[in-house]
């Protein structure tokens, strides 16, 4: 079972990448959708079984926080995230909501699949 596992873990992070591709953004903000899949990959099998979140999972989200510097970037971490967050098939919506929390972060908004970006400061 622990093979089934990690290719469903794997396929869930070629899916986060490809969807990245398909559908790119453009911004002025330093922040792009690659950054933010990359940083947040580590996270996958805690956004879709729970469990304990991964040293490296809480070091993407730190980083995402500490690179979203202006409106325009914690708007383009939104957008991306709110994005994946629709699209990926097995992510438990409690578990994106508890995320930064348990990583000792503190975003000005919450990720689901209905959040309107455009009023991130």
């Amino acid at each position: 079972m622990a093979i089934v596992e990690m290719v469903g873990k794997v396929a869930l992070v070629a899916l986060f990448y490809c969807i990245v591709v398909a559908v790119p953004r453009a911004i002025e903000g330093a922040i792009t959708c690659e950054l933010v899949v990359s940083d947040l990959a580590p996270c996958a099998g805690f956004l879709t079984t729970g469990g304990q979140v991964s040293t490296d999972c809480c070091n993407g989200v730190k980083s995402l926080q500490n690179s979203a510097a202006t409106k325009d970037d914690r708007q383009m971490v939104c957008r991306c995230a709110e994005q994946t967050v629709s699209t990926l098939p097995g992510i438990n919506l409690t578990n994106v909501r508890d995320l930064p929390g348990k990583c000792g972060v503190n975003f000005p908004y919450e990720i689901t699949p209905g959040t309107d970006c455009s009023k991130v400061q």
